[in-house]
């Protein structure tokens, strides 16, 4: 019996550590979710600039950080970048008239040889570095606990700050830009100047998440946001479908929820033993499945009115 119970308390142990594992992951990644529903969301743009910011934010920290630089002031040059980048696409799209989706897709090849240049390899290693969490391990936190800790702070902030921001006017601009483009140009704004503030804090977002979560993997690599935008779209609909979407609040900590449960639900289903080589497609059918949920509704609903009818 007592061997029982130590093996079922160790169990249980080890899966309470994955799951915070994966919601101080999360923590970091919601950041990144957060500026992917910025585009796909608000703005209706499909903006692969993502898969390249989230790099050059990890890049952009990481050389700073192994130069000498103050880790905070490392992850801030990592948001300049990410705001460069979104008004790169911006620029793209809005002045040359390129397509948002091919204008995203030039910004992210580009990206990826100036992320080699800013790196000058393909990866670059902080072990044994200052970080933004280094204050507080040394207050006796696992790096588990500090990155929690930190991530909410964040996070926090990041919410707060977009839920007064898109209360404004220029905010309110850029929200009935994506809903009634139309609508907004009748009322004399601009609305190439509406995606372009849009598409340039969606990447500087993008790029302190990327700076955060190269931090507290102790490394920064050229691929790491090789499919970035598919993890940050599941995040995106599973805080939707779960966490509903009542106010604009509400939303926003819907994304934040979303990410960690995409997160947990990924840790869970690589402990009970699914490939990490199938996790992408894992990643993409859930997507799929969660996109498709309108359509399904719209086949149910004649079903249950029948079932109704015939009650």
């Amino acid at each position: 019996m007592t061997g029982s119970y130590d093996n079922f308390r160790n169990g249980g142990y080890k899966v309470l550590q994955i799951i915070l594992g994966a919601v101080s992951l999360g923590l970091l990644w919601a950041i990144m979710t957060i500026g992917v529903y910025i585009t796909y969301r608000i703005l209706d743009i499909a903006d692969l600039t993502v898969e390249g910011t989230l790099a050059m934010g990890a890049a952009i920290a990481a050389q700073a950080i192994t130069s000498g630089m103050n880790p905070y002031a490392a992850t801030a040059l990592a948001l300049v970048g990410g705001l460069l980048a979104g008004l790169t696409t911006g620029i793209l799209h809005t002045q040359l008239k390129i397509p948002a989706l091919l204008s995203g897709i030039l910004t992210m090849i580009a990206l990826y040889s100036i992320n080699l240049r800013i790196m000058g390899k393909a990866n670059i290693s902080l072990l044994r570095t200052e970080t933004v969490y280094s204050w507080l391990q040394s207050l006796g936190l696992s790096d588990t606990n500090a990155v929690i800790v930190l991530g909410l702070i964040f996070v926090m902030v990041i919410v707060c700050f977009l839920y007064w921001f898109f209360g404004t006017e220029l905010g309110s601009a850029i929200r009935a830009t994506g809903n009634n483009p139309k609508m907004v140009r009748a009322q004399g704004i601009n609305t190439d100047i509406m995606k372009i503030i849009g598409l340039v804090l969606s990447n500087g977002l993008v790029a302190i998440s990327g700076a955060l979560i190269a931090q507290s993997q102790s490394f920064a690599d050229v691929q790491m946001g090789t499919g970035s935008i598919v993890i940050g779209l599941a995040s995106v609909i599973i805080g939707e479908v779960l966490f509903g979407k009542k106010n604009f609040f509400s939303r926003l900590v819907s994304l934040v929820l979303g990410a960690i449960t995409y997160r947990i639900i990924i840790a869970l289903v690589l402990k009970m033993g699914m490939p990490a080589n199938d996790l992408k497609l894992f990643t993409a059918i859930t997507v799929a499945i969660a996109l498709s949920l309108p359509v399904f509704k719209t086949y149910l609903n004649p079903v249950k009115i029948s079932i109704k009818e015939g009650k």
